[in-house]
């Protein structure tokens, strides 16, 4: 059970860790994303230019992006040109023909039920006795007439679901606010929320017992790479749309 609001606590604390990173890309794609006319200076012609914002995210961290285009109708003859429209396309707004404001894509509800539904399936699996619940007992110190105690208490399931459900809508968040989807991308995303509550749990997952690291390590692992692969291939597929 401490263990279970031990993970809830780490899964917060990364939520606040990239919080600040997710909400900065979000401030770069509203300020600077979408394709901009501007007037080249080498032929004073109008040419539809976009602005590179992978670029801009990982060098403006301390608040003042590099930017640099990353797209012009005039490449690639001219790729090599010293882009001196870039203040123009900055100020210029979205006022490409076709071109929309990139905001927030939306979080679609099914897919995350179905993933948190599908990682609390496999941890059930995994922690049952064709498994590892043997070696779980022995490394968490329980017998099994304590064991039989805790499946008929609702807290400990209601709480890995929850773990389960939060996972699946950070994974889902990170994905909008990023503009991803597809297996890969969702798996990505999921790998990266894992590494931040690694990070965020370090000196708690140092202490833990051998055997229950590996085992809970093992089932993290899997039960993210489940949840990345539903919650981004089925971005889109798996909708609930009104009638």
């Amino acid at each position: 059970m401490l263990f279970l609001i031990w993970l809830v606590l780490c899964l917060v604390g990364a939520f606040l860790v990239l919080l600040p990173l997710a909400l900065w890309r979000r401030e770069i794609r509203k300020r600077y994303s979408g394709s901009r006319l501007v007037t080249c200076p080498e032929n004073h012609q109008s040419a539809a230019v976009s602005v590179d914002l992978r670029h801009a995210a990982a060098t403006g961290v301390d608040g003042c992006p590099y930017l640099r285009l990353a797209e012009c109708t005039r490449w690639p003859e001219r790729s090599g040109c010293d882009q001196e429209c870039l203040c123009e396309a900055v100020q210029a707004g979205f006022n490409a023909p076709g071109e929309a404001t990139a905001g927030t894509k939306p979080i679609y509800h099914l897919p995350v039920l179905l993933a948190a539904f599908a990682a609390w399936c496999l941890g059930a699996i995994w922690h049952s006795h064709y498994l590892f619940r043997a070696r779980w007992l022995d490394a968490v110190g329980l017998n099994h007439a304590q064991l039989k105690q805790m499946v008929w208490w609702l807290s400990p399931h209601l709480l890995t679901a929850a773990i389960c459900l939060l996972f699946a809508y950070g994974v889902a968040w990170l994905l909008a606010v990023g503009h991803r989807k597809g297996v890969l991308q969702g798996v990505l995303m999921s790998m990266l929320l894992c590494v931040a509550i690694a990070a965020a749990s370090g000196y708690g997952i140092a202490r833990l017992p051998y055997d229950l690291l590996a085992i809970e390590a093992g089932y993290t692992v899997l039960a993210a790479l489940t949840v990345g692969a539903i919650v981004g291939g089925l971005y889109n597929k798996l909708v609930l749309r009104p009638q």
